[in-house]
């Protein structure tokens, strides 16, 4: 009796595929389960989420060169090195060129901040640049991914610490955005 290599192949693969998911289960145990409650907080700065760039002669919509706004966060986390976690995130915007721009090419300048309570324990600036199509006035710009490792610990949890995003102001621009959000 002949039987075809494609069952053969599939008998012979069955077990295989089958000891392959029972070792899944051998790690589980190992695995800390991470939840909402172990990892830090994402937030936007509400003063720094938007960022309006003019001319210099005035702030009147005509005058505008720039609109970004962040609009995602995306974030992961996991357990990382023993005692630690790990979190991966990413950073998401939307550029609108305004009616002053000149230019087609555009750099945003963001940071994330890393906050224990009114502390500062880290900061990183990032920019993401992109340029403009022709007859397109706005555009979608994205970080690559972000790796951030916390301690874990009793005396040191993750989820003590928070994590900061937004657009580096100058002091006009956030004084403009304080202005226009009251």
């Amino acid at each position: 009796m002949t039987k075809s290599p494609r069952l053969a192949l599939t008998l012979l693969a069955l077990p295989l595929l089958a000891t392959a998911l029972a070792g899944c289960d051998l790690f589980r145990d190992k695995v800390e389960p991470i939840t909402s409650r172990s990892c830090p907080k994402v937030a936007l700065l509400a003063d720094a989420g938007d960022l309006l760039r003019y001319r210099p002669t005035g702030q009147d919509l005509t005058d505008l060169t720039l609109a970004a706004r962040i609009t995602a966060v995306p974030a992961t986390c996991i357990s990382g090195p023993k005692g630690s976690i790990k979190a991966t995130l990413s950073l998401r915007t939307t550029a609108t060129r305004g009616p002053a721009a000149k230019d087609r090419a555009v750099t945003l300048p963001l940071f994330v901040s890393v906050v224990e309570g009114d502390r500062v324990r880290d900061q990183a600036d990032y920019r993401l640049a992109g340029v403009f199509p022709p007859s397109v006035d706005t555009i979608a710009l994205g970080s690559d991914e972000i790796e951030l490792i916390f301690s874990n610990t009793p005396d040191r949890p993750a989820a003590a610490s928070q994590i900061l995003i937004g657009f580096r102001l100058t002091p006009e621009e956030l004084a403009l955005n304080r202005k226009r959000t009251r």
